[in-house]
């Protein structure tokens, strides 16, 4: 370990929990980060906005990028520039159906896969468990712009 590194150890300090660090009932349920969006105020992401951001970095990930589970990701990279016959659709919902129930804060109700002049557009209702809140969401593979979340 070098004498940065261990400087670095020094200055590092956890400082003990006070009475008003405990959460309430009116506190948010998950807390995380993100640096998706560079013109945020702050990068740190609650609740639903969080599950949201996790599905879409799920996306992001090729089936067989990651080393510890070739499972994981999608395949709709991989067929992107393949037509979109009944049997590369039922392909793409078994797998967005997967990747969205992966997450156990959320499941999804309805998929509905169709192609466009330049991708493959994906339509889902996701039902957010925790809060018992249903919403739209539609995912654009597309071409040139790679993946969009609208």
């Amino acid at each position: 370990m070098s004498s940065l590194e261990k400087k670095l150890y020094k200055e590092v300090s956890v400082r003990p929990r006070n009475n008003k660090d405990k959460l309430t009932d009116e506190s948010p349920t998950y807390v995380g980060f993100s640096t998706v969006d560079p013109d945020a105020d702050s990068h740190v992401l609650y609740d639903i906005a969080l599950i949201k951001q996790d599905i879409i970095n799920h996306f992001h990930i090729r089936q067989g990028e990651k080393l510890s589970d070739p499972e994981f990701g999608t395949i709709v990279w991989d067929i992107l520039f393949e037509p979109l016959t009944d049997e590369v659709r039922n392909a793409v919902i078994n797998n967005v159906s997967k990747i969205i129930n992966y997450d156990p804060r959320v499941n999804v109700n309805q998929i509905i896969v169709d192609s466009y002049e330049q991708g493959i557009l994906i339509d889902c209702e996701l039902v957010y468990l925790p809060y018992s809140i249903v919403e739209k969401v539609r995912l654009r593979f597309d071409e040139n712009a790679g993946f969009l979340n609208e």
